[in-house]
């Protein structure tokens, strides 16, 4: 049996440490210290454990290691402009899931990332969007996430 929790601020290291582990994985090599890492932590810390939260990580502990994170999901609710498939403009949006590499193929990633999508049901949040990664593809999918049509296109403006 998995046990998955609810993530508070004291956690927010193996959080953003997890989150390395992510990043190289997608990007092939490690990313670089800096101060992400710190601002990273700092929006961890402001956010779990607010009485009105908007963002929630769920965790697995690493059997036998305390104090160290095997897995994590995040997850934040947006407010938007209501439309007829989203009356309320709640939205959710997924991301930072990721399982340390000695855990992976146990399960971990799904237990986290049904509880934050039970988060969200429990808010009444019914739209979730997030963008897969090429592994992660077949657990989100397995889990109901879908294609959806449009592209997806981003700026990036450069610091003052």
């Amino acid at each position: 049996m998995i046990t998955v929790r609810r993530a508070g601020s004291a956690d927010a290291a193996e959080i953003v440490r997890l989150r390395g582990v992510m990043l190289a994985s997608m990007g092939g090599t490690p990313p670089t210290p800096g101060p992400w890492q710190a601002s990273a932590r700092q929006v961890l810390r402001d956010h779990l454990d607010a009485s009105e939260a908007t963002m929630a990580v769920f965790v697995v502990d690493a059997p036998g290691r305390p104090g160290v994170l095997a897995a994590c999901a995040t997850g934040t609710v947006e407010q938007r402009l209501g439309g007829p498939g989203n009356p309320d403009g709640r939205t959710g949006y997924v991301f930072n899931v990721v399982t340390d590499a000695g855990y992976r193929r146990r399960g971990f990633s799904r237990a986290c990332l049904s509880a934050l999508l039970d988060w969200y049901r429990d808010r009444g949040v019914r739209k979730i969007d997030l963008r897969a990664s090429t592994e992660g593809e077949p657990l989100y999918r397995s889990l109901g996430f879908a294609d959806v049509s449009g592209p997806t296109l981003r700026l990036s403006l450069p610091e003052a």
